[in-house]
């Protein structure tokens, strides 16, 4: 497999999950710019939403979206519990949490990229993503993770996305237990190796 990520982007979490389960993959750099990937290729004949994640299955077939990747490469070993069973009812919890996450806090926090953001519609888009912020607080304040006392894939992406916080010069601290988890997720040795390896290319 081959996954098409750019650096602090939501492709993050699927690479934490792919070393989570310790999958064979290759990672592919996309330059977000020029849309050009590391070997050469013009990324929207890869992908023509033109954003990662995406995928390239061993028989050339392309998945994009990263909450149905991470989804997609749990259940490739579902021994590892990064995902209940299709068709239970923790499935559709952790599906919830996935589009919350993508809804809420990644669609949410994705305009605060844009440095022309006037100081009032960054004013606006700070009190909701708060009030999410607060909802997530409450959440984790009584359980290590989103689904209970396991890692999920969940994790993976809600670390993903509030680690653009920090670019945003968002203090997390202000939420104890949003800050807590994130120490948490990222002292994990598959977040530290994706981590190291996208730094290093």
């Amino acid at each position: 497999m081959k996954l098409y990520y750019a650096p602090n982007t939501c492709s993050l979490s699927p690479h934490i999950v792919l070393r989570e389960l310790d999958l064979p993959f290759e990672l592919i750099k996309v330059n977000n710019t020029t849309k050009q990937t590391a070997d050469g290729r013009d990324f929207l004949t890869i992908n023509p939403k033109g954003y990662v994640a995406a995928l390239e299955l061993d028989d050339g077939e392309i998945l994009t979206e990263g909450p149905v990747i991470v989804q997609y490469l749990a259940d490739m070993k579902p021994e590892s519990g990064l995902t209940p069973a299709n068709g239970s009812r923790a499935r559709v919890r952790l599906q919830e949490w996935l589009n919350f996450i993508t809804s809420e806090i990644h669609a949410g926090s994705a305009p605060l990229f844009n440095a022309a953001l006037p100081e009032d519609a960054r004013q606006i888009i700070h009190e909701k993503l708060f009030r999410r912020f607060a909802y997530l607080e409450t959440s984790l304040s009584t359980t290590d993770y989103l689904t209970g006392r396991a890692f999920s894939v969940a994790d993976a992406y809600l670390f993903t996305v509030l680690g653009w916080c920090a670019l945003f010069s968002i203090d997390l601290h202000r939420w104890p237990a949003l800050a807590a988890f994130m120490v948490r997720i990222e002292r994990r040795p598959s977040v530290q190796a994706a981590l190291r390896a996208e730094a290093a290319q």
